[in-house]
């Protein structure tokens, strides 16, 4: 079975997972999503201002937007990984509990 993966330390994350709080993977999955369609509009419409008509300004947005997003968003995509990271451990520490074990693996 393949081996859980662990949360990176917090101080590095900058998100502080606390036992027993829901992670808010919504609202990082938003904000990440919603970060990522305002940097494609941003980046078509300065493409369109600057002359370059119609579809090759839209392809070439949303082509720029993927790099530009990532170095961007890395924060907002950390903080994300961290919440999922958190709510599979939770999960999987419930399954347990369930299950009457008290082994982790």
């Amino acid at each position: 079975m393949a081996e859980p993966i662990k949360a990176a330390p917090a101080e590095t994350t900058g998100a502080t997972p606390v036992l027993g709080e829901k992670p808010q993977v919504g609202k990082w999955l938003a904000v990440y999503t919603l970060g990522r369609l305002a940097i494609a509009a941003a980046l078509i419409a300065l493409l369109w201002v600057l002359g370059l008509p119609g579809t090759p300004g839209f392809l070439f947005g949303v082509l720029l937007a993927m790099p530009v997003a990532y170095l961007v968003l890395a924060p907002v995509r950390t903080r994300l990984t961290t919440a999922l990271v958190v709510r599979a451990e939770q999960k999987e520490r419930l399954r347990t509990e369930l299950r009457g074990g008290d082994d982790l693996s």
